[in-house]
């Protein structure tokens, strides 16, 4: 099976919040924008994946993820993350009614091609299913078979409320770059150890991550 992934990213000036402790106000819509870019990247890279839509309203952020081959589709909900991925779920079925989609976060910049594609092909087995963050709290990743809907529901606590909605959460065994997302100085952190994309890379050079 071959997913369209939709990946929702914030216009930079407000993406990343949580990082501006460890980044600051002038380096943390760039690191946002690196962590979409390798992210795309990585899952343009994957064998199962076919393509990826990108839904934002940012200029910058859709010329650039545009260029590396992703799809851009515009916010045209302006209501939030669940929204605008069930419009780009919308944007792709439009086009193909039966394509499965997976719903997937900007922030992975340690993503390795060959454990998403681990991640998507256990999903097939099931209508939804989900991939919990590393800290067991969120959701990385969300899938909805062909003629499935996604039902997306992050925000806080999204692994209960996935749950409860009947998703089924994939086996956690080596895809530890599925599940780190980067909200915080400690997660770039992480993120960093595992080994980041080149984009990640040149934005975070130099940067002193406080313990």
């Amino acid at each position: 099976m071959h997913w369209t992934l939709v990946i929702p990213l914030k216009p930079l000036a407000r993406a990343k919040s949580r990082l501006t402790p460890a980044a600051g106000e002038g380096l943390r819509p760039a690191l946002a924008l690196a962590f979409a870019k390798d992210t795309v990247t990585a899952a343009l890279a994957s064998a199962a994946v076919r393509d990826v839509v990108v839904v934002t309203d940012d200029v910058r952020a859709g010329r650039e993820l545009a260029a590396l081959g992703a799809r851009v589709a515009p916010d045209t909900p302006g209501r939030g993350l669940n929204a605008a991925l069930e419009h780009g779920t919308t944007v792709v079925r439009a086009a193909r009614p039966e394509a499965p989609v997976a719903a997937l976060n900007a922030d992975l910049p340690a993503l390795r091609p060959a454990e998403l594609t681990r991640a998507l092909d256990r999903a097939a087995a099931f209508p939804r299913a989900f991939v919990p963050d590393a800290a067991g709290i969120g959701t990385t990743l969300l899938s909805g078979s062909p003629g499935t809907e996604l039902r997306p529901l992050f925000g806080p606590d999204s692994r209960a409320r996935h749950t409860a909605s009947g998703a089924v959460e994939l086996a956690l065994a080596d895809m530890d770059s599925v599940r780190q997302d980067v909200d915080t100085g400690g997660d770039l952190r992480v993120a960093l150890a595992l080994g980041v994309g080149p984009h990640t890379a040149a934005a975070a050079a130099g940067l002193l991550i406080p313990d």
